[in-house]
């Protein structure tokens, strides 16, 4: 039976060398035919080209392939899985040096492209020009740089140039929705998400790919409340609150979102925004809409960009007034909506400049309110009521509750 050769790529060995913590890891296998892997037990589960579970580790072991792009956007590839591909091949179509070195079963580097030594100089660099045929690949190196920024990471500037030839041929606009939200949402899972963003706008992407992000930059604020006087920045800077607060990912999207409205802001009102909170609201449903974003996280970033005011103003809010603000968030029936909430708005708060250890009681103090009302045995006070005084009777007893929570609170 023809022999072949199975050598670990891609992210074990990266990390490996930059002594960052993994968990997975992925084989390509060089001189081998899918016959050859199904008869040794290995099962085919790849659709576009040859990957394989091993029968007993169930790691993915893909067949070395080599790739060749035949028309526009990040799906127009033909895809050679030949026996005859060799490893160097195989490491030639990936995107990053740092992702193009190999680790054969003694343990040895294969490294043509100089990743190893990329890594130790933490630098970001494209293997080839060939990483202009793909657009998906701008949107993965700005979310290496977001996993990798504690290290120090730097942009090579041959591969920000290589990008700009990219945004000039229109290759970025080839990107589906779908596609562009996907690495959005895994951008927003590391351990630095703002830095993502700050990626794309050091290499010209985030005007085409975020334009609603890029518009905040420049749109002063008034600097006794965001020293950091740029909404932009801001923005950015309460991202980075939201990765330390939660790692809930529809709080951390709806942080991105929340100040949409500034961007729109007559001039002749700077430095203040008053009405940004509502300007912004049709602001981030067009957004939602356009990247097809999922109802969960659509729902979410509406509520804290039209009520995040609301919710820093919380020790001077009225019960009723706290009340209708539960309503607004359903928090009732769906307790992780508060969450959501209140966490968006601490890291709205922190996000300024010599903010970032603020105290947020508010928080605390609306997850109080919520849990007066939970206590409430409705039973007894809805027993004989007319069915048409019921809900009037509930939101009486619901506003009692809160009206007692705050004098136990601020008796603390």
């Amino acid at each position: 039976m023809t022999s072949f050769q199975t050598y670990l790529v891609g992210g074990a060995v990266r990390d490996k060398l930059l002594k960052h913590p993994y968990h997975e890891h992925d084989w390509v296998v060089v001189g081998a035919t899918p016959e050859i892997l199904t008869q040794k037990g290995f099962l085919l589960v790849g659709k576009d080209f040859p990957v394989f579970l091993h029968p007993e580790t169930k790691e993915e072991y893909a067949l070395a392939r080599s790739e060749r792009k035949v028309a526009k956007g990040y799906q127009g590839f033909e895809v050679c899985a030949d026996p005859s591909i060799t490893l160097e091949e195989d490491l030639l179509r990936r995107d990053l040096t740092i992702n193009a070195i190999a680790e054969d079963i003694h343990g040895n580097l294969i490294d043509p492209y100089g990743g190893a030594k990329d890594i130790e100089n933490r630098i970001l660099r494209h293997v080839s020009d060939a990483f202009i045929e793909d657009p998906v690949r701008v949107l993965r190196l700005a979310r290496f740089y977001a996993r990798y920024y504690q290290y120090g990471f730097t942009i090579a500037p041959e591969t920000k140039s290589l990008i700009k030839t990219m945004i000039q041929s229109g290759e970025l606009e080839a990107l589906t929705p779908e596609r562009v939200f996907q690495e959005l949402n895994k951008a927003l899972g590391e351990a630095s998400p703002q830095a993502f963003f700050n990626a794309l706008r050091e290499v010209g992407a985030l005007e085409i790919l975020f334009p609603e992000v890029e518009a905040l930059f420049g749109v002063p604020q008034t600097a006794k409340y965001h020293p950091e006087i740029d909404s932009g920045v801001h923005t950015l800077m309460a991202l980075e609150a939201a990765a330390s607060i939660t790692n809930d990912l529809p709080t951390r999207f709806s942080v991105l979102c929340h100040d949409f409205g500034k961007a729109i802001t007559p001039q002749d009102e700077w430095p203040s925004h008053k009405l940004h909170e509502i300007r912004g609201v049709p602001l981030v449903a067009d957004f939602c809409d356009r990247l097809k974003v999922p109802k969960e996280y659509r729902d979410i970033a509406l509520k804290v960009t039209e009520y995040h005011l609301i919710m820093h103003q919380a020790f001077i809010l009225r019960p009723k007034t706290i009340l209708k603000l539960l309503k607004k968030l359903d928090a009732l029936r769906k307790p992780q909506n508060l969450t959501r909430f209140v966490d968006a708005c601490m890291a709205d708060a922190r996000g300024r400049l010599h903010f970032m250890d603020r105290k947020y009681p508010q928080r605390e103090y609306l997850l109080a309110m919520r849990e007066a009302i939970a206590k409430i045995n409705l039973q007894p006070i809805i027993q004989g009521i007319e069915k048409d005084q019921i809900p009037a009777t509930i939101e009486r007893a619901q506003t009692k509750a809160i009206f007692n929570a705050i004098k136990d609170y601020t008796n603390i």
